[in-house]
């Protein structure tokens, strides 16, 4: 089974970053190559520009992909979103110049827009009733206002400095997008891909949180229960000729600063706090 990654760009690191902590390591590196076995033999990937990995996905080139949920909305290909694997993060908005005078979408009927997205930009304007002139891109989108090819933009903007930059408001959001797992909807259901699914989804369950080990005097258990802000009730297991419990719990990682005094202030001692690499439900 392939799963298709982004062969560059700064999708490529945290993808390869996530399969590595799903378990689904990779074998004999993954530089300027096209195809990449992993540990499991049963699963391999395949690399390719983020943008082309819908179609990977669709054609049955891929079984899985990962890349942009704005990727997938451009091809416009029947896909299933499987799995948002939170990084990635960005937004599509509608943006024109400071000074432009534009404040709303309905502004632009008949006007021109300029954009990497035309798709996704003619969806929009077609479900605000708008028509303007839809001019596709392929980079320095930011310009277009500045030198009259455009009246506005559809660009994508994580922190808005770009268009900050380029003295650009923005006066709508489009899309919010993130990268997602997603699948060619024949094999959605596929045992092999529910496992990937899982593992993806235990890493990021695991992000954030922290195992908590204690020992407790069976007297004080229940103080230490009400400090414990865990995810559930503790698991509480005896320790062999001693009138102590060890405790055991899964933490937010930013409880752990204030509860550990507390706890040590309930009657806890040898308290261990470690990473979760995965956290499977």
């Amino acid at each position: 089974m392939h799963v298709a990654v982004p062969n560059k760009g700064r999708l490529h690191d945290p993808a390869l970053n996530l399969l590595e902590r799903a378990g689904l390591h990779v074998q004999d590196g993954a530089d300027r190559k096209l195809y990449a076995d992993t540990v499991d033999p049963e699963v391999s990937l395949l690399f390719a520009r983020a943008a082309d990995i819908p179609e990977y996905v669709a054609d049955g080139a891929a079984a899985l992909g990962v890349t942009g949920l704005d990727q997938a909305r451009e091809s416009d290909v029947e896909l299933v979103d499987l799995l948002d694997l939170e990084f990635g993060r960005c937004r599509l908005v509608l943006a024109s110049p400071e000074d432009g005078g534009v404040t709303a979408p309905e502004e632009l009927a008949g006007g021109t827009v300029a954009t990497e997205f035309p798709r996704i930009t003619e969806r929009y304007f077609r479900d605000l009733g708008v028509e303007p002139d839809i001019v596709e891109v392929s980079g320095a989108t930011e310009l277009t206002p500045h030198v009259d090819i455009a009246d506005a933009i559809v660009d994508i903007t994580s922190t808005g400095t770009t268009l900050r930059m380029n003295r650009l408001s923005v006066v709508d959001e489009v899309l919010e997008s993130s990268v997602r797992l997603f699948a060619h909807p024949d094999v959605a259901d596929d045992p092999k891909v529910r496992q990937v699914k899982t593992a993806f989804r235990s890493v990021l369950d695991a992000d954030g949180k922290r195992y908590l080990m204690m020992n407790v005097p069976e007297d004080a258990l229940e103080d230490v229960e009400e400090v414990i802000p865990g995810m559930g009730g503790p698991t509480v297991m005896d320790v062999a000729g001693t009138d102590h419990v060890a405790v055991h719990v899964v933490v937010d990682e930013r409880e752990i600063f204030e509860v550990v005094p507390d706890l040590k202030a309930a009657g806890a001692s040898d308290i261990l706090v470690t990473e979760i690499e995965r956290l499977v439900p």
